[in-house]
């Protein structure tokens, strides 16, 4: 389940379950529309979801790049779970991203 929400100016998309190919574009449109937002931050709370395959992180590094040329904030959330982490680790991406351990310290950043 992909979920949206604008809280104090950062655009907070919730993700739970597992995510793969079939559930990928959810969290593809979710993040368009934190794009067109306007906020000058989105979070990416993972701390729910305990699989995703490449699609997701295709749509994550996708959403990080158009984050990056508008010059906005881009941060994942969790605790992750150890499958996440270690797709982050076993492709290498995982200093593509601002990691948060929580979703406090992610508002915060």
């Amino acid at each position: 389940m992909v979920t949206h929400a604008v809280e104090d100016e950062v655009f907070v998309v919730r993700v739970s379950g597992s995510l793969d190919h079939d559930s990928a574009p959810l969290l593809k449109e979710a993040c368009a529309l934190a794009q067109d937002s306007g906020a000058p931050r989105t979070v990416i709370d993972l701390s729910l979801t305990d699989f995703a395959d490449s699609t997701v992180l295709h749509v994550l590094l996708a959403t990080q790049t158009a984050h990056d040329r508008q010059e906005r904030k881009l941060i994942v959330a969790g605790p992750l779970h150890d499958v996440i982490r270690r797709l982050f680790d076993v492709t290498g991406t995982t200093e593509c991203f601002t990691l948060a351990d929580n979703m406090p310290r992610a508002l915060e950043a």
